[in-house]
């Protein structure tokens, strides 16, 4: 915070100008299938950004580029100014997978273990929590709403719960930015609602980046800041305003208009 303050300071440039994470003519392939083809867009502090597309559009494969999960073979991805190779700062960066939900109802650990498991990654063995790292563990619980369930078994939670739980996991070391991928699916509308509400005070409150894969915006429209539509190429990027009321971007979307909801 104190390093952006003095950039607004001495260059003129405003907080939300600060790229934090630039991706430039990125492609990628699985064998002979092309998946991605020359995307190029950054994200900024305090973007709340969608990103859209149909099935195969290269969505979770970009994701995964971006958080070094699959290694870039074309393109350049910079994380805070350092290519993805060399960046090693990874706690910047929180992430909510695909199906982060999907889990065995009997599996034996804690609400309060699985928010842990956030911090142990990152520590060196003999791993254990410390009386601070318990401190990370209730502020990351109570920005969720579910500290009064940390000594629940995951298992005895509903959907939504435990949704809220894996974003604990995720941002309980305090990142700078959030990634989730189709974290609503299955759940139904109020609980949606529930869901990105939180995530809306994670952004506005807490200063947190949101990056939020998915194929339906209808829910977030109150609070999706950014668009990015990507088909294997991007097709757009930009504000939400202008995405909902661009007639190349209604055309682009025929049979898909579920994904444009206007802001009441």
């Amino acid at each position: 915070m104190k390093t952006s303050k003095t950039l607004e300071r001495v260059l003129g440039v405003s907080e939300k100008d600060i790229v934090q994470i630039s991706v430039k003519n990125v492609y990628y392939s699985y064998g002979p299938t092309n998946v991605l083809s020359d995307i190029s867009f950054d994200i900024k502090r305090s973007d709340f950004l969608a990103i859209l597309g149909p099935n195969g559009s290269g969505k979770t494969t970009l994701l995964k580029l971006i958080l070094g999960i699959i290694p870039l073979s074309k393109g350049e991805i910079e994380l805070f100014g350092k290519k993805v190779n060399d960046f090693s700062q990874w706690n910047r960066l929180g992430y909510v997978p695909q199906n982060a939900t999907h889990i065995d109802p009997f599996f034996p650990v804690s609400v309060n273990e699985i928010v842990a498991m956030g911090l142990l990654s990152g520590k060196a063995f003999p791993r254990f929590i410390s009386s601070k790292d318990a401190s990370l563990i209730d502020q990351a619980l109570e920005k969720v709403d579910m500290n009064e369930f940390k000594k629940k078994r995951i298992g005895e939670l509903s959907g939504g719960q435990q949704q809220r739980v894996f974003i604990a996991r995720a941002i309980v070391n305090q990142p700078d930015v959030l990634f989730l991928d189709e974290p609503t699916t299955g759940v139904d509308v109020t609980t949606q609602t529930r869901f990105y509400d939180i995530l809306n005070s994670l952004n506005k409150s807490h200063g947190i980046t949101i990056v939020l894969i998915t194929h339906d915006i209808g829910v977030v429209t109150k609070y999706v800041t950014k668009v990015a539509c990507l088909n294997q190429r991007l097709i757009y990027h930009g504000s939400h305003d202008e995405f909902c009321s661009s007639s190349f971007i209604m055309e682009f979307l025929k049979g898909e208009h579920h994904l444009v909801s206007h802001r009441h």
